[in-house]
């Protein structure tokens, strides 16, 4: 009798070794679920109230943004002091989609184009836009659409831009005109996921050019 609990107690032993494993594992995985759990409910709550992601729809960015880029967006929950240069979403009752456009002047400047030289003033002062595709040729006046210059922003407005001056419809096309502050969704933060290498026109020229992920707008 002896001998044969000698038999059973190294077995039992094995059994409940792998009972505690099994436990433990247990109790693992449902610390991961825990903290997945957790860490899905913080990423909703990040991107529901201040952060968002955007597609850009169109050429008029380029060659800062290309059709198809995905961007992180910083919302307007947090986003309150709009300042000169910052790309940000906006909503213009003119288009059935929000459009993605550079700040060139905000409420109580003037904005002053020569549409000749293609150079582009606020408050006299010419601005130095390393980042266009072109200088600012485009005023809309020949479309009789156009608006009469100088131009000062109402407080409270912001006068915006593409980057690809000549493909791009923005405040200097009278339907936009300055857009108030209320209809800005949020600022352009960095690029997520690359679109297709295209020309000012859009069409693609190329594959995704991956090292734009990060890019700061």
């Amino acid at each position: 009798m002896d001998e044969q609990r000698e038999n059973l107690q190294p077995e039992q032993n094995e059994a409940a070794a792998q009972d505690a494993k099994k436990t433990e594992r247990g109790w693992e995985s449902l610390a991961f679920l825990h903290d997945m759990v957790y860490l899905l409910a913080i990423v909703t709550i990040l991107f529901t109230f201040f952060f968002r992601l955007v597609a850009v729809d169109g050429s008029s960015m380029y060659p800062t943004l290309v059709d198809k880029d995905y961007l992180v967006l910083e919302s307007n929950f947090l986003y309150r002091n709009v300042k000169q240069s910052d790309i940000v979403v906006l909503k213009v009752d003119y288009f059935d989609k929000p459009i993605v456009k550079r700040v060139i002047a905000t409420g109580g400047q003037t904005v002053d184009i020569d549409f000749e030289q293609g150079i582009v003033y606020v408050d006299g002062a010419a601005l130095d836009e390393d980042y266009v595709n072109e200088p600012t040729y485009k005023s809309y006046l020949e479309y009789g659409m156009g608006l009469d210059y100088p131009v000062e922003v109402p407080e409270g407005s912001v006068f915006v831009m593409g980057d690809n001056r000549n493909e791009s419809a923005d405040s200097r096309f009278a339907p936009v005109g300055c857009v108030p502050e209320s209809q800005i969704s949020g600022r352009v933060l960095l690029i997520v996921v690359p679109g297709s290498q295209t020309d000012k026109q859009g069409n693609i020229t190329g594959g995704r050019v991956w090292r734009r992920i990060g890019a700061v707008a």
